[in-house]
């Protein structure tokens, strides 16, 4: 069974262009969405990507790693994290934050703002990439940035680039194309936030050569045509 199933019955997903009233199956709660498997199970965000979430934390917690390529790699191979989902909305400023902060020894600011990023990246649901045109991945360097700089809405400087960075981001997630892979983005996302570092900060964190090996999960792979395939 792929992670992308259905998580009741493993069934196909099948995504609506309208919204509307769904109980999720494990918590019983009733929320509007677009999307529920075609045996007409529907799960919410926060039970879809609960146990992802608390895993990416936990890792996250307990590493020195400086690269945030290697540390995203070695949590996307978890059985926790699937294909696709709102967790990678987490996972992006989770291994950003954790790999800044290492490289800078600054490592006791990880455990706060981790916990700031989860917070804010809850609010970013499943599926924004399609119906908001606002990649979850992309935004997650927007949540990295804005913590890193203590940015809000009524700073200068820091309000500025914390919308830069994520407008550079998605304007690359775009250029790829669709149909949506969060992993795509997910390096996407890294590979901005390094450039923007560089470029704003002078800070390089190191960054081994990205190489997807997520294709065999994801039915819609774009193979060949995506960079990062091999």
């Amino acid at each position: 069974m792929l992670h992308e199933s259905c998580f009741i019955c493993g069934a196909e997903l099948a995504y609506s262009s309208e919204s509307k009233p769904m109980k999720c199956a494990i918590c019983g709660k009733e929320l509007e969405s677009n999307a529920e498997c075609i045996n007409s199970h529907f799960v919410c965000d926060v039970c879809h990507q609960a146990q992802g979430v608390e895993f990416i934390e936990n890792v996250c917690l307990n590493s020195a790693e400086k690269d945030p390529y290697m540390l995203a790699n070695l949590i996307m191979k978890h059985k926790s994290i699937k294909p696709h989902g709102p967790e990678h909305h987490f996972l992006v400023p989770a291994v950003l934050l954790t790999t800044y902060y290492n490289f800078i020894g600054e490592s006791e600011k990880i455990k706060p703002s981790l916990a700031k990023a989860k917070k804010r990246s809850a609010n970013v649901l499943g599926g924004f990439c399609g119906f908001y045109g606002t990649c979850g991945a992309g935004m997650g360097n927007g949540i990295f940035l804005s913590i890193v700089l203590n940015s809000s809405p009524l700073s200068g400087e820091e309000y500025s680039l914390v919308n830069m960075i994520t407008g550079k981001t998605l304007l690359r997630i775009a250029e790829a194309g669709g149909p949506r892979c969060c992993k795509r983005n997910t390096f996407i996302a890294i590979e901005c936030a390094i450039e923007f570092l560089i470029e704003k900060f002078n800070i390089e964190l190191p960054l081994s050569q990205i190489a997807c090996n997520f294709s065999f999960a994801n039915k819609e792979c774009k193979y060949s045509e995506c960079r990062y395939f091999v």
